[in-house]
């Protein structure tokens, strides 16, 4: 997987005929398609650059005026994936970070971004599901790596007025990371 990309959707219905529209355009692989709060649809795909973009532009077509946001990542971190997917595993933790995000698109930028800045492990990125259309992400590693993470997430052009609240909690109380997980 090279590239990741998304589309985000008010309408149930119309998200479902917008991901069979990306499915159908070009090769890419389906990550998730699925509801999630605030009457949202999501459809997520990875597969080569240019057969993400291609998926994504027939995804914004067929949404509409429907389309809340969209989002490709031409290079994803491989951490992304697992972590949209709550797939990860963490040892030892020094810090946490918590990111919060008004659109889920911004959300998986923004962790990516954080990523990609800093020595940190993405625990979960949770789209939408229970959050009233919000999205978080929770990473960890050491303080001054999580604090440079959660600020390359906030400073990315592309989530401008997107991202919310964020705390960075130096060796956080167990009982507050088996919360977490």
């Amino acid at each position: 997987m090279n590239a990741l990309g998304m589309i985000e959707v008010t309408s149930i219905p119309v998200g479902v005929e917008a991901g069979d529209a990306m499915l159908k355009a070009a090769a890419v692989e389906l990550v998730t398609a699925q509801s999630v709060c605030a009457g949202k649809y999501i459809v997520l795909i990875t597969g080569e650059v240019a057969a993400v973009r291609e998926s994504v532009a027939a995804g914004k077509t067929a949404a509409g005026p429907k389309l809340v946001d969209s989002m490709v990542i031409a290079n994803v971190h491989p951490q992304v994936p697992q972590a949209i997917n709550a797939c990860t595993e963490i040892g030892q933790v020094a810090a946490v970070g918590v990111l919060e995000a008004f659109s889920l698109c911004a959300a998986v930028l923004a962790a990516d971004a954080a990523v990609k800045a800093a020595d940190v492990s993405l625990m979960e990125v949770r789209l939408g599901r229970g959050l009233g259309g919000k999205s978080f992400i929770i990473l960890t590693g050491e303080v001054a790596a999580v604090r440079a993470a959660v600020d390359a997430a906030h400073a990315l052009e592309e989530v401008a007025g997107l991202m919310n609240d964020s705390v960075v909690i130096p060796a956080p109380h167990p009982d507050m990371i088996r919360a977490l997980y």
